[in-house]
């Protein structure tokens, strides 16, 4: 008798062992990388399982922090790949406040970069090479501004992101590269087909920072989504909505136009992280 409870003793030992190994195996912390492999210009959402917002002590990209916020109740994390990153095999690494490390590599591949010629239309002066040299002068103090914007310390969003025109169509993709007399302008965004007076929504909820009229980037307004993303709609031909405005998702906040260096009605839209200009189609794929 005594043998046999003996016997029932190990195996409730043996299950009780077996099923903490098989919880903490399924409890591990990680994070995941989508995509893992992208080319330059690319946009990464990282996101979180088994672990708290409040366990993480840090996630470095390439020896810089990223923002960690909470998007479908699990941490997440935006990563963005520069137009000109060196294509390389790329260390994403995460502390936790216990002190254990987590490491996942995102490869970065390099980008076909096209090249076309754009001349500055007659209302900017004409295509002569000093209107070019003053365009892209004007153009670098313009990008100086943006890359002051502020932003704020939380994320303002909860819900996906929304395109800013209705029947969204690319008539300009991002990536390539604009050549005015001998400089090279490269087009970090994209053109999205609207005539005129077409409603322009607000992406996500979020803080008009910016909302004046550019020499070169025309009517333009600047929406912080916090914590280091911004989505940026220009050449409008008018603006609805006033610094410091909070919006909301689907908000009409402009209407398109040509203002600026722009030869037809359309909108330019940026999306910005941390003051990274990435590719909005592959941004807004993480929201299908």
């Amino acid at each position: 008798m005594k043998k046999f409870a003996l016997k029932i003793l190990i195996i409730i030992f043996i299950f009780s062992l077996t099923k903490c190994v098989n919880a903490s195996s399924t409890t591990t912390p990680l994070f995941v990388l989508k995509p893992s492999t992208v080319i330059q210009g690319e946009p990464v959402i990282i996101t979180f399982e088994n672990v708290k917002i409040s366990e993480i002590k840090n996630i470095t990209y390439d020896k810089k922090s990223l923002n960690i916020f909470l998007y479908n109740n699990k941490p997440t994390a935006f990563l963005a790949v520069d137009l000109y990153q060196k294509s390389n095999i790329y260390e994403v690494s995460v502390i936790l406040t216990s002190g254990k490390i987590i490491k996942n590599n995102l490869t970065v591949n390099e980008r076909t970069k096209k090249v076309e010629p754009m001349a500055v239309p007659d209302k900017l002066g004409g295509n002569s090479s000093s209107n070019q040299r003053a365009v892209v002068s004007e153009l670098a103090k313009e990008n100086t501004e943006l890359s002051k914007t502020f932003t704020g310390k939380k994320a303002f969003w909860t819900d996906k992101f929304v395109w800013p025109v209705a029947d969204h169509f690319v008539t300009d993709e991002y990536g390539y590269t604009r050549q005015t007399g001998i400089y090279n302008i490269s087009h970090k965004g994209l053109d999205l087909r609207a005539k005129a007076g077409t409603k322009v929504v607000a992406m996500n909820r979020g803080v008009v920072r910016i909302a004046k009229n550019y020499q070169t980037y025309g009517k333009s307004i600047v929406v912080d989504h916090g914590l280091g993303l911004s989505t940026i709609y220009m050449h409008l031909s008018k603006i609805n909505v006033n610094v410091g405005e909070l919006v909301k998702p689907g908000q009409v906040i402009g209407l398109s136009g040509q203002t600026g260096y722009a030869e037809f009605p359309h909108l330019h839209l940026s999306i910005r992280i941390n003051q990274i200009s990435i590719d909005p189609e592959k941004f807004m794929d993480f929201f299908d």
